[in-house]
């Protein structure tokens, strides 16, 4: 009975907010390594993509809410999405017309483009915050658990409960269709076939008839679609604040690296990864090893390697590690 509580507390506290997590870091990583792959820079304004599109997204969502269109038990930002996409295609399309075509133009070296991603990850800070605000706004509706605590001790008889969230299932659900259509893309349209010859030879993929200008707008239509799903799932999950965003760009690059910066495949491993590295390191064993551990043996601290402050510095870590001994990542990506 012991061991089951333990399984039951490791599930709870672990091994779900772990797999959404994850998730939703592979689903940001996976953009990040196709502007990698495909224009050949580092975007670092990526995670305030993220939280602009969000932001449009929750802005449908209170449209929607106060129109009384709801999807009953499921959230109202689903329906919202589109909205998100639409509004962060645009923003990153009129970006690159106005910014990154003229460096591209200029054949300028992939560090003059990561500083320039920087000041645009500043304006698109500065936006979001303008407009929606610094402070965590609501926009989760509908119901909150698919199973809770209390329900599952009843069904069980255990002294530990079991609670899934809904917006834990939609966030993996969600995210194992978005990367299925994503791969699917890559590999059977003409268009992902062109991406990927491009990524692979640009050279090569010119003298092919390929046009460069319609991969780049395909890419990035595809990375507002990656980063709004993400940054909603986020939210939903967890919560909206712009500068969450910013802070995610750390882990979202160190899933990107360690998988194997320039493979997609990579991309959603080392989002799982770091997201179990995280909550791994972060999380207090007291509650598993009173379960395991007979009571002499029992632990009077909280048995938390880290706190949760400092759960971005685990993400520091692997990243620097796998920068010293592994610099293509666990699917040997590009070399950074």
């Amino acid at each position: 009975m012991d061991l089951l509580n333990a399984l039951v507390a490791l599930a709870n506290f672990v091994l779900i907010p772990a797999l959404a997590y994850g998730s939703q870091l592979a689903l940001g990583a996976l953009g990040v390594t196709l502007i990698y792959a495909v224009l050949r820079f580092s975007n670092f304004a990526h995670g305030d993509t993220m939280a602009i599109g969000t932001m449009v997204t929750i802005l449908a969502t209170w449209a929607l809410q106060s129109l009384g269109v709801s999807l009953g038990p499921l959230p109202t930002a689903l329906l919202a999405i589109p909205f998100g996409i639409a509004g962060a295609a645009v923003l990153l399309l009129l970006t690159d017309r106005v910014v990154y075509r003229f460096y591209r133009a200029q054949k300028a070296k992939p560090v003059i483009l990561v500083i320039v991603s920087m000041g645009v990850m500043f304006i698109y800070n500065g936006m979001t915050r303008f407009i929606i605000g610094p402070d965590d706004q609501s926009f989760a509706d509908g119901e909150r658990f698919l199973i809770s605590a209390r329900d599952f001790k009843a069904w069980s008889g255990l002294d530990e409960g079991l609670a899934l969230k809904s917006t834990q299932a939609i966030t993996v659900v969600t995210a194992i269709i978005v990367v299925a259509i994503v791969f699917w893309f890559l590999t059977h349209t003409r268009t992902g076939k062109s991406m990927r010859a491009y990524s692979d030879n640009e050279d090569l993929a010119l003298l092919s008839g390929i046009s460069p200008e319609t991969v780049v707008r395909v890419t990035w239509i595809i990375v507002a679609a990656l980063a709004v799903v993400a940054g909603t799932l986020y939210g939903l999950d967890k919560s909206y604040k712009p500068f969450t965003y910013f802070q995610l760009l750390l882990p979202i690059f160190a899933s990107a690296i360690v998988g194997g910066i320039g493979s997609p495949v990579g991309a959603i491993a080392g989002g799982f990864v770091i997201a179990f590295s995280e909550v791994l390191f972060t999380y207090a064993w007291k509650k598993v090893l009173g379960y395991l551990l007979p009571e002499t043996l029992q632990p009077d601290g909280l048995v938390q390697l880290l706190s949760t402050d400092y759960k971005f510095a685990v993400s520091f870590v692997i990243l620097i590690i796998v920068l010293l001994f592994r610099p293509t990542g666990l699917f040997r990506g590009k070399s950074v």
